[in-house]
């Protein structure tokens, strides 16, 4: 039998080993990638779909219009987590968000696809690396002007607003930068193949 999947706040998760014995049992289902197409050319679950975060919402009428049973993975399900309620919203049933993510997928032996060259740092620690960067640059700064002070104030209160609402403006921001993007990434080709494959 597959592992129940546990509901948190509306939202419902399932292990790794819970997805495999899924797929195993429902040949239907679909992994549906939501990190950038950086991080998915550097590694990803073979034949998952790549549509990122920040164009999913974009796509969430057709997705949600598939009656494909869909798993949603991101690094370690935070993303993961705001794709499942755009897709709520936008009325896609029969989904789960991969609890941990791509990382507990390979770290409990499931198979994954990595790309050629070298891999593209993870979202998370992007945004720790901007995020402390700005932070040290603003204590620094502040030796000659006191008041920059306020800038490693506002990372941190950007931090703690990001926290508490599960989101990430700097995220965001930084997935839009060219090394964040693989040309290999078609979303409209992806919904294309998961429409015909339905």
């Amino acid at each position: 039998t597959v592992a129940p999947a546990t509901a948190t706040s509306g939202i419902d998760s399932i292990a790794a080993d819970g997805a495999r014995e899924l797929v195993q049992s429902d040949p239907a289902v679909r992994f549906i990638d939501v990190r950038t197409s950086g991080e998915y050319a550097g590694v990803h679950i073979p034949g998952s779909y790549n549509v990122p975060l920040d164009t999913l919402g974009e796509h969430a009428a057709e997705l949600a219009a598939m009656d494909h049973p869909v798993v949603i993975v991101c690094r370690s399900g935070a993303r993961a987590e705001q794709a499942h309620t755009k897709l709520a919203r936008a009325g896609k049933g029969k989904m789960h968000v991969l609890t941990g993510g791509i990382e507990a997928w390979e770290s409990s032996g499931g198979d994954v696809v990595r790309g050629g060259g070298s891999e593209v740092w993870a979202m998370d620690r992007q945004v720790r690396l901007v995020a402390g960067s700005i932070a040290l640059a603003g204590i620094l700064a502040s030796v000659v002007v006191p008041k920059s002070t306020w800038l490693a104030g506002g990372v941190g209160a950007g931090l703690a607003f990001s926290a508490a609402t599960n989101t990430c403006a700097m995220g965001t921001a930084l997935s839009k930068l060219p090394y964040n993007k693989s040309d290999d990434c078609d979303v409209d080709r992806v919904i294309t193949e998961l429409k015909a494959s339905s």
